[in-house]
């Protein structure tokens, strides 16, 4: 598989400094989206799924630091990126949770190695797989939808990993039933198209599992 491409979200309302991190981040890289305030922040962690969010702390709607609940909600880390010096706002963004606090003026180079050293540290310390609003968290076999736990039974959770672990790709019935079931399966092909049914119930994914028409599914991720 190609190594994968972090998204990072920036919430930031002046648009000289967000057009200067996305192209200084693109460049190394990453793909990034901006929101100008805090309300437009939220809609969009509901609408695609991130590796990292750099905050403004002064935001217009919703401020950096009542953002950042939303943000743990879908557990996306945080990197605050803010204009205030003092010591109260930086012990209080660390506090709340966010993995780093710089003020601005700021050099490009530190921030990309902090961003760096933010997600290398986040992907090492937990194998999370995250879709829109969907959390899986491979190394406590635990499922959240919106922050909430979902209960799979051993070869839900199984089928969902295989799904999870490689968007996009077509897995034929067959395929599903070797690589999750096992040899040892005799069982007809069914077993999975009722699996996947639970799936989308249970995830609210109905439109995300795809049918492949005459092959079989795929977890389509944008």
């Amino acid at each position: 598989m190609n190594e994968k491409t972090y998204r990072i979200l920036i919430v930031e309302d002046d648009k000289s400094i967000s057009d200067l991190l996305c192209m200084n981040l693109s460049v190394a890289g990453y793909h990034c989206d901006a929101a100008e305030d805090g309300k437009q922040a939220v809609q969009m962690i509901h609408g695609s799924s991130y590796d990292l969010a750099i905050l403004d702390i002064m935001l217009p709607e919703i401020d950096g630091f009542a953002l950042y609940e939303h943000m743990s909600t879908k557990g996306i880390p945080v990197i605050y990126l803010s204009a205030k010096t003092d010591i109260q706002s930086k012990v209080k963004g660390l506090r709340i949770g966010a993995e780093d606090y710089l003020t601005k003026p700021f050099e490009v180079l530190e921030l990309l190695v902090r961003v760096e050293k933010v997600l290398k540290r986040n992907e090492c310390s937990q194998n999370v797989y995250r879709m829109d609003n969907v959390a899986i968290h491979e190394k406590e076999h635990m499922v959240l939808l919106d922050g909430n736990p979902v209960e799979l039974k051993p070869m839900e959770y199984s089928l969902l990993l295989m799904l999870v672990r490689h968007p996009n790709m077509v897995f034929s019935r067959e395929q599903l039933l070797q690589e999750v079931w096992g040899d040892r399966y005799f069982g007809e092909t069914r077993t999975v198209d009722n699996h996947i049914a639970i799936l989308r119930k249970k995830l609210n994914w109905s439109e995300k599992i795809v049918t492949v028409h005459r092959v079989g599914y795929k977890l389509e991720v944008r």
